[in-house]
């Protein structure tokens, strides 16, 4: 039996979204298992090209701190899946079809590569990894630090704490 609605985002990736549905965060927080954001290590099996995407996405993911060692199985699935998309469109960038004799009219037919197929395939994979991550633009362009104040601050009120700031270090306590 499968649970209904969409997949609940990891509260990190609501807090980098500047929690829009306005979460209790502290207490999903409490409830969720805490994983401590460490690099998971790259597995040996991949392919030179899957390493290379390996390698420049996890120290970003790191830093974003939405990443940790179990997530390893998720993020080798989209540096396979991104290592096959490229391979495939190496091949369709030579060309999109091909030629082959039928053997039953001896005629010569053209197909279009079986690589457009895979490319295509590969490529929906790789979004919905993205989606997992909080790769898309449109997701990072919702992003925000934890933290960071967004709206400009008030000259009245910045006015206000360095007045109170320098009050306190004229009047002692």
């Amino acid at each position: 039996m499968t649970t209904r609605g969409r997949k609940p985002k990891p509260t990190e990736i609501h807090e980098l979204n500047g929690n829009p549905s306005r979460l209790n965060l502290e207490a999903r927080k409490a409830k969720e298992i805490a994983t401590p954001s460490i690099a998971p290590s790259c597995p040996s099996w991949l392919d030179a090209e899957a390493k290379r995407e390996w390698k420049r996405i996890v120290p970003e993911l790191t830093k974003l701190g939405i990443i940790s060692q179990i997530d390893r199985v998720a993020l080798t699935g989209y540096c396979a899946v991104y290592s096959r998309w490229r391979k495939a469109e190496e091949e369709i960038s030579k060309g999109f079809i091909y030629q082959y004799e039928d053997f039953k009219t001896f005629a010569i037919k053209r197909a279009v590569k079986p690589e457009v197929r895979i490319a295509k395939d590969a490529l929906s994979q790789i979004k919905a990894f993205c989606s997992e991550f909080g790769l898309t633009p449109s997701s990072r362009s919702r992003m925000s630090v934890p933290g960071v104040r967004e709206e400009p601050v008030d000259e009245m009120e910045k006015a206000l704490e360095e007045a109170n700031a320098r009050a306190k270090q004229v009047l002692p306590n």
